[in-house]
């Protein structure tokens, strides 16, 4: 195939992506490591029609999930009408009680979402995750992408593939559409940020101005940024990429030392835009997860285009006794944990862990899904010259803007590990440019 001489030039392209910090950090035990983020040349290849159908599935699954988060803030009917229990909202750690009554920007909540999937061996796709906080990795394959048709032109020069480039204009259109008069700023915490590359990279890519804290200040009601001599401009969207407990010491943690005092009153008064809004964690908790299919018919009206992999709430009686039954056939995962971490298969444990998880399962079942582990597919890497198997998923991008846009490219995460199915950048993965054929 043509993009085999891609191939040869791994190495040099890794290279290049330490030489620009591409990297990846992540806070585990109060200390900060930064790690590169591999690259593998070899693309995962998606045809047209399969990745319109992804499209399709992931637009409605995304509308379905805003129209949860506008109900679930206001009149909450969703719950009245007994499709979702009150215990999975009022108890999600996503879940903000300051969010109540709180509309943003022309109805938009989750801008830009990440929705993680994988494609079993049976072909079938299967969503395992939403993101709808802050989701990082669209800046990995852009790069990588800008850096490959250096390295390997001629690679590029008669496939049929969608130019993912095309990532910073959906961005600031999504930016564009809900700012309400003034400049679009890329808000992160700084330099030690486990994402900050994206932050910078994405920044220089849209035109946006990349600021900390300490740049914004709050003026009678709207949101100002405070140029390098001294003025005071006016701020009319905010993607921040800063937690929501951080965002504002004066509504939410009061020690944030990284946050704007009184933003969140700002955004209140729709005087700013956030992208994304706060709150929306309680739609992306893995709990809530597997509500996402009765939400889309509730709102909708429509049946599910895209699988969620099956999911038991131990929260169920019928459920719990499911679980306990077929407890080595299943990963469970922690709702309140991401990047990988609380995330346990079955066959794994001893009979100690097992008894004691167990025991932790039965006194806390809200905080637990139970999954079907899904044979997904291998994609080859490239590992000591030699071509290998290994698991791989796929993060999606889709931005709202005055309609939903699905980004034809994508984040795909592999495992380096044989015999690991977590394939998290946190957890020692490496990544690849996915391709989507236009013909």
């Amino acid at each position: 195939m043509k993009h085999l001489e891609l191939l040869e030039h791994t190495d040099t392209i890794n290279e290049l992506l330490a030489r620009y910090g591409v990297k990846f950090g992540i806070y585990k035990n109060n200390v900060f490591k930064e790690q590169l983020f591999p690259f593998d040349a070899i693309p995962r290849i998606i045809e047209k029609e399969e990745f319109a159908y992804l499209e399709k599935g992931l637009k409605q699954r995304v509308v379905a999930l805003n129209l949860f988060l506008k109900d679930i803030y206001s009149k909450k009917q969703i719950v009245k009408d007994g499709v979702v229990p009150e215990d999975f909202i009022f108890a999600s750690s996503g879940y903000m009680v300051e969010c109540e009554g709180v509309t943003p920007v022309k109805d938009v909540y989750s801008h830009i979402s990440g929705i993680d999937l994988v494609k079993g061996k049976n072909d079938v796709w299967y969503i395992l995750e939403d993101n709808l906080r802050v989701p990082s990795g669209a800046s990995y394959p852009m790069i990588a992408r800008g850096l490959c048709r250096r390295s390997s032109p001629d690679t590029f020069e008669d496939l049929k593939i969608e130019d993912n480039r095309n990532y910073a204009d959906l961005l600031r259109r999504t930016m564009d559409h809900v700012n309400v008069g003034g400049h679009t700023v890329i808000l992160t915490p700084g330099r030690y940020n486990a994402a900050y590359f994206e932050h910078s990279y994405l920044a220089e890519q849209t035109g946006a101005h990349l600021v900390n804290g300490s740049e914004l200040v709050v003026k009678d009601d709207k949101l100002y940024f405070i140029t390098a001599d001294g003025k005071y401009e006016r701020v009319g969207a905010v993607y921040r990429r800063i937690s929501d407990e951080y965002l504002d010491p004066m509504n939410f943690n009061p020690e944030s030392l990284i946050g704007i005092p009184h933003i969140y009153d700002v955004f209140k008064k729709g005087n700013v835009a956030l992208l994304n809004a706060p709150g929306n964690g309680v739609a992306d908790d893995k709990g809530i997860y597997y509500f996402v299919p009765k939400m889309i018919r509730y709102y909708l009206g429509e049946e599910p285009i895209l699988n969620n992999a099956p999911t038991y709430l131990p929260f169920y009686e019928e459920d719990m006794t499911y679980v306990l039954e077929h407890f080595d056939d299943l990963v469970l995962k922690d709702v309140a944990e991401a990047g990988g971490y609380g995330v346990v298969f079955g066959n794994t444990m001893t009979k100690k862990q097992k008894e004691d998880f167990i025991a932790l399962l039965k006194s806390e079942p809200r905080r637990f899904i139970a999954q079907e582990v899904i044979d997904f597919q291998d994609i080859d890497i490239l590992e000591g010259g030699e071509r290998i198997p290994r698991k791989a998923d796929l993060r999606a991008f889709v931005l709202m803007a005055d309609e939903p846009l699905v980004w034809k490219s994508g984040l795909t995460r592999f495992s380096r590990n044989p015999d690991s199915f977590i394939v998290n950048s946190s957890q020692g993965g490496g990544f690849k440019d996915t391709w989507v054929l236009s013909h």
